[in-house]
């Protein structure tokens, strides 16, 4: 009788390990509030507009303007703003993380996928998506560099590669179709030289 409830017990561990959940993976000490629009729309956008209209020249009739930062505050304030973009990469990149509230529509269905779509695609290729957020970051070392060296030239030229490296995400994940639309056509411009 004994050996008989031991098989019993026995079966009914290895039946209940059978068919237990596998663990949640960890979410961290942190907290997800916001989405992937919610960090584009409150960091990332404001951050990179910050650095490229903090150095400009405006041509108008009164002549030519140079708007740079000049004093230690100004500077700081371009840093500020280099931090918070560098940072909010980390952000985009937190398992768990929806690119959109729920129900909430693409500004531009016309030219933008839908939030679904673009989660979709997120989740298929995650390595891609971590790529394009640290390339948005590796974009931020020549800002600081040049606030550093106080150096509004290598300022202004750091903000090229902040432009690129949204776009580079863009296509892929928001307005897919353009990206595609604009390979063939430059394909086509390469096959078909003269018609240029």
């Amino acid at each position: 009788m004994r050996g008989y409830a031991l098989l019993l017990v026995g079966s009914l561990f290895l039946l209940t390990a059978c068919t237990a959940q596998p663990p949640a993976q960890p979410q961290g000490d942190y907290r997800i509030n916001a989405t992937i629009k919610d960090i584009m729309d409150s960091m990332v956008d404001p951050g990179s507009d910050f650095i490229w209209e903090s150095v400009a020249t405006t041509v108008s009739e009164r002549g030519v303007e140079e708007k740079a930062p000049k004093t230690a505050d100004e500077w700081k304030d371009v840093r500020r703003h280099a931090i918070m973009l560098f940072e909010a990469g980390n952000l985009l990149l937190m398992p768990g993380r929806k690119v959109a509230e729920e129900g909430v529509k693409s500004e531009n269905p016309n030219i933008e996928l839908e939030p679904h779509q673009i989660e979709a695609l997120i989740s298929a290729d995650r390595k891609a998506f971590t790529d394009f957020a640290h390339a948005l970051q590796d974009t931020v070392a020549p800002v600081l560099k040049a606030v550093d060296a106080k150096n509004p030239e290598d300022l202004l030229n750091a903000g090229d590669a902040i432009d690129k490296a949204c776009e580079n995400c863009h296509l892929k994940y928001w307005y897919p179709e353009e990206a595609k639309q604009f390979d063939k056509e430059t394909k086509e411009r390469q096959a078909n030289p003269r018609k240029q």
